[in-house]
């Protein structure tokens, strides 16, 4: 059963601030990014980060359509949706502004190569990314949170009148059917029917028809935690030990042969393809998951709480932004260099880290109704962040 509306999951805001570490260890060009990449197999953090957002969007959604009703929830993913839309073209802006400027003035292919499509053509590159048809590297996946938000309201309509069955049947129907170029025929439909020649490269890393099912299985797991009478999730003796082999063997073989499974030329790293959450690396999803489901909060109780990383966790559509920028500046003034000396890559991750969790504590303290007196980790939950 989920904790009151008035109790934050301090648990899954310290998970989610988890992520963001890793995320920004991931993006941010230092002698960490390679051996803090995908560092529990072959498993981004960005797929733990989708998972979780989706999970706690159905449980406080949910419980919001179980109290004041489905058009309160709908308006207020529509809301949400707007927010991070927000969030986007701002983003968006400060790349084609401020990076651009900066990209060239130092002549940084870093930046330039980032941001090619723009500098070839920056009206249609300005127009079809506030149409979020154009999405350059590392503005790619808030465009999947705009859609997948504004569609979550009518899934969640239909599966709480018709159960989640059918809509987890479809799900799975689209992502199998990504794997087979679901997303390049519909580009080659719809890139006719709108003026903009923007490529099918250009439209983001991320395959929306294949990571939409990692966010319908979260809405389906946060929003039946709603449901008082719903048992906990439950899994039999042999699912764990097969969940725990296949998490091991993942493990051991990424940190053995680092972030590329197999040889070059083999034709078979696409099953463990990031961007179309392939079979082998979903496969090693669900297998952490199983095993965090159920052995996490035994962990939890024993380690010492992080309450740091639940004030990133608390704020995450902030500080995922801040990560961004952060992100964008470092490759425009310093170039992608992944060998510099440690003194640098310290001086630039504590700058880096102290930025983003000075946003997150001024975000929750901007956030903090004018009678709540509390600090941040112990305030009511009323959305996800």
């Amino acid at each position: 059963m989920p904790a009151p509306s008035s109790t934050r999951r301090w648990e899954i805001d310290a998970v989610r601030g988890l992520m963001l570490v890793l995320m920004t260890l991931t993006h941010l060009p230092t002698r960490l990014t390679m051996p803090l990449g995908q560092p529990f197999g072959y498993v981004s953090a960005a797929e733990g980060f989708v998972l979780l957002s989706a999970c706690m969007a159905g449980l406080v959604y949910g419980r919001q359509a179980l109290r004041k009703g489905v058009p309160a929830m709908r308006r207020a993913f529509w809301r949400r949706a707007v927010t991070i839309y927000a969030c986007q073209s701002a983003l968006l802006l400060f790349l084609f502004t401020v990076i651009a400027f900066i990209g060239l003035k130092v002549d940084q292919p870093a930046v330039t190569m980032l941001m090619s499509f723009y500098l070839d053509k920056p009206l249609e590159a300005l127009v079809g990314g506030l149409l979020l048809v154009y999405e350059p590297p590392l503005l790619d996946i808030l465009p999947l949170y705009i859609l997948f938000m504004l569609a979550s309201p009518w899934l969640m309509t239909f599966a709480l009148r018709h159960g989640w069955a059918p809509v987890m049947a479809a799900s799975i129907l689209l992502w199998l059917l990504a794997q087979f170029g679901l997303s390049e025929w519909l580009y080659g439909h719809f890139i006719d029917a709108i003026p903009l020649s923007v490529p099918f490269s250009e439209t983001g890393a991320f395959n929306m028809w294949a990571w939409q099912f990692l966010w319908i299985m979260g809405l389906w797991m946060g929003t039946s935690r709603n449901d008082p009478q719903a048992p906990p999730f439950a899994f039999p003796r042999w699912s764990l030990w097969a969940a725990g082999a296949v998490a091991l063997v993942c493990l051991v073989w990424r940190q053995a042969v680092g972030q590329v499974p197999f040889p070059q030329g083999s034709g078979l790293n696409p099953l463990f393809d990031k961007w179309l959450l392939a079979p082998l690396r979903l496969i090693d999803l669900f297998a952490l998951t199983v095993l965090a489901i159920r052995f996490g909060p035994a962990l939890l109780v024993r380690l010492p709480r992080l309450h740091w990383l639940e004030t990133l966790g608390s704020a995450s559509l902030a500080v995922f932004c801040a990560h961004l920028v952060v992100v964008l500046l470092a490759l425009g003034l310093l170039g992608a260099d992944y060998e510099r000396p440690w003194p640098q890559d310290l001086a630039l991750l504590a700058a880096c880290f102290g930025t983003l969790y000075a946003v997150a504590r001024i975000t929750l303290w901007l956030d903090r109704p004018d009678d709540d007196p509390s600090p941040p980790a112990a305030r009511g939950l009323s959305a996800p962040r």
